[in-house]
């Protein structure tokens, strides 16, 4: 009898519409996603919503067929119940009631924040890291203690990933604009000064972008994107770095879209250096908003018994990382 256990999970925070499958093995079998691209300025929650649902069956089909299995295979489907846009997320989340129902196998509600905190530790084999999180919509420094992860950090307005794509919108740099912002950083010569903001183990970055958008027209746009980003990534080190002095954590893992920066990622790793500890990065493919970190956390809270009814299953935009009881982890 084959005892190992499929789930789908479907991610539609934002941008992204993903179906991933994992087994209850830790493969992540599928990975499957399409993204939302607004013809100009950010995300239009309406229309990335109706992007999703108009992607939704190709991704499952998709997903489905990659990993060699059809959905009778699936014992349960998990969602992304929030953080997140609310039109996307009731998007998502009545695609996979829909599944569950069809199905007829438990419905899982994940906390996306907790997913890719999840995801780095399996692909990455850390077990007890700090977690540095870096995407569009989330910049927070987690650990985890006393039943959930804490935070030990996080921005106070604007995310970072929010920040460098809309400065590199700014400067008319096509998506995905971080990739090509530190291009530019690559040819700066000269230091440009910028907002600087730490309160305690908190960043705000509404103050750098504003700044650095104002600058826009009268500085070198290479020089500039240096110093956007030397700011921007020196906060998130400064706060990391207390961080894991307070926890006394031996690793670190970086996860989150922005986690792909070669130049956060090289900031991260002198911290860990000077604290002598382990360095770790979430792998490229496993970096944005993806299904398979759903279906992987998906799994953890199914073996815990953390499933909702179909007429119960809400999503919440605002859901904290740090309101979730993680069971798994005791």
């Amino acid at each position: 009898m084959n005892s190992v256990q499929y789930i789908l999970g479907i991610e539609s925070t934002a941008h992204t519409f993903g179906c991933g499958i994992a087994s209850s093995e830790g493969r992540i079998l599928s990975n499957i996603k399409s993204e939302y691209v607004p013809t100009s300025g950010g995300i239009h929650p309406r229309e990335a919503s109706q992007h999703h649902a108009s992607k939704a069956a190709a991704t499952i089909s998709g997903a489905l067929e990659e990993a060699g299995l059809r959905l009778s295979d699936i014992a349960a489907v998990a969602f992304s119940a929030g953080p997140g846009l609310g039109p996307c997320l009731r998007t998502g989340a009545t695609v996979a009631r829909t599944l569950s129902l069809v199905r007829k196998c438990p419905l899982v509600p994940v906390n996306h924040c907790i997913a890719h905190i999840e995801i780095g530790r399996l692909a990455t084999g850390e077990d007890d890291p700090l977690v540095v999180y870096v995407s569009g919509g989330n910049t927070i420094i987690s650990a985890y203690a006393g039943g959930k992860y804490r935070v030990f950090g996080e921005t106070l307005d604007i995310a970072l990933g929010n920040c460098l794509d809309t400065f590199a919108r700014h400067l008319g740099l096509s998506h995905p604009g971080v990739p090509k912002l530190e291009q530019l950083a690559d040819e700066g010569r000269r230091f440009i000064p910028l907002p600087y903001v730490v309160k305690g183990q908190d960043v705000s970055y509404s103050g750098l972008l504003t700044m650095a958008s104002r600058l826009a027209g009268e500085c070198d746009r290479s020089d500039l994107s240096l110093s956007l980003l030397e700011v921007a990534y020196g906060m998130v080190a400064e706060v990391a770095e207390r961080a894991i002095a307070h926890t006394e954590k031996s690793a670190l893992l970086l996860t989150g879209g922005v986690a792909r920066s070669k130049r956060l990622q090289r900031a991260l790793s002198f911290v860990c250096s000077d604290h002598s500890a382990r360095f770790h990065v979430v792998p490229p493919d496993l970096a944005g908003d993806n299904g398979g970190m759903i279906a992987w956390t998906g799994y953890l809270a199914l073996k815990e018994g953390l499933t909702v009814p179909v007429e119960s299953s809400y999503v919440n935009p605002n859901w904290r990382l740090d309101e979730v009881e993680v069971p798994w982890r005791r």
